[in-house]
């Protein structure tokens, strides 16, 4: 599941307790070593706040929970997020920092951290493919977050060896057996596609991704391939191939967005106003929003639809970035919502909105 489906359902429970622990972490040792302290203290944090405030039998199961939660901190990247309910448990990790190390407890899950995470990353699937063994990782922008192992992944070597020596001189024969194998692959590649909504790297030679195109049963869930190095398949290595590709592919529908925006402009379907755009993703009729990457505008709420602008966002009722609210309400009512740095939007506005109507 994405990290867009998993906040889709945070965001709709409702359960008494709902436990969120958001912390910052590192990527890189031994700095990242330092993170399992710090969860350690803010999971003992938790228990105490719940058995202080519910009793330890009415929260034994949630306890339970607590007590399960281990991260490696090998696939660390810079926050680290859990939530926890007598029917949920959930662990996100994201490449933006959250505002602070806490223990949230209440009615409903704070999923407000990691909404402009959300919108900033992108999650992928990368696929290192070659006939000596098959990994499959997920990613999360340049950073590979963890590695798939199910019933498939990863695979061994290819099993299908010609034995006979007269037949190993068979050009034809020995291409059919690496397409078996890979049609082996492409049908498990396919299966977790299909499991979490994401699309696939590949990382191999120009030959192997031409025979997995050939004997793909979804080839447009393969996003393209880099060049594999067998002297440097390191996650980090194979994260920074992969980014690559994925990059260009993310920088090309930026371009397209932004073309459809302005082409908007003309027909009285684009919003700049920053307050017209808050009450026009409330109502749902945000169809495209269009983000600076730089941009954040902190805002003190005058009533559900107002608000007013301020810059201390530290001081109490403060939401410290508004758009990451937009986002959410045009994302949630299935708009679409691209955060960019490009030039181009400039021109538009720091922030900008097309409505359906």
């Amino acid at each position: 599941m994405t990290i867009r489906k998993k906040l889709e359902v945070l965001a709709a429970e409702k359960n008494t307790p709902c436990v969120t622990i958001s912390l910052n972490t590192h990527r890189t040792h031994p700095a990242s070593e330092k993170d399992v302290i710090q969860l350690k203290n803010l999971l003992k944090e938790a228990e105490d706040r719940l058995v202080n405030e519910f009793g330890k039998s009415a929260v034994s199961s949630l306890l339970e929970k607590l007590a399960s939660i281990k991260i490696d901190p090998n696939y660390n990247l810079d926050s680290l997020h859990i939530f926890l309910s007598n029917d949920t448990k959930e662990i996100i990790k994201s490449p933006w920092p959250t505002h602070s190390n806490s223990v949230q407890i209440s009615d409903s899950f704070a999923i407000r951290s990691l909404i402009k995470s959300l919108h900033r990353s992108e999650e992928y699937l990368i696929l290192l493919l070659s006939q000596g063994g098959v990994s499959l990782y997920n990613a999360t922008n340049d950073e590979i977050t963890n590695e798939v192992t199910n019933d498939n992944f990863p695979f061994s070597e290819n099993p299908h060896e010609v034995t006979n020596r007269e037949k190993r001189s068979d050009g034809e024969l020995m291409d059919n057996m690496v397409r078996e194998y890979f049609n082996k692959v492409d049908k498990a590649v396919v299966e977790v596609c299909n499991e979490t909504g994401l699309d696939c790297v590949v990382i191999t030679t120009e030959d192997n991704y031409s025979r997995l195109m050939q004997v793909a049963d979804r080839p447009v869930v393969y996003l393209g391939y880099a060049d594999i190095d067998y002297n440097n398949t390191e996650t980090h290595q194979i994260s920074k191939q992969a980014w690559g590709i994925v990059e260009a592919l993310l920088y090309k529908d930026k371009t397209e967005a932004i073309s459809e925006m302005k082409e908007a402009v003309g027909k009285g379907l684009v919003h700049t106003d920053l307050q017209e755009i808050f009450q026009a993703a409330l109502d749902g009729r945000g169809d495209l929003l269009l983000v600076n990457a730089d941009y954040a505008q902190s805002v003190n709420m005058t009533s559900d639809r107002t608000f007013e602008l301020v810059k201390d966002n530290t001081k109490s009722g403060v939401i410290d970035d508004i758009t990451s609210e937009i986002a959410w309400n045009v994302f949630s009512k299935n708009g679409r919502v691209i955060f960019t740095t490009q030039d181009e939007i400039k021109e538009l506005g720091n922030i900008v909105l097309k409505t359906r109507f």
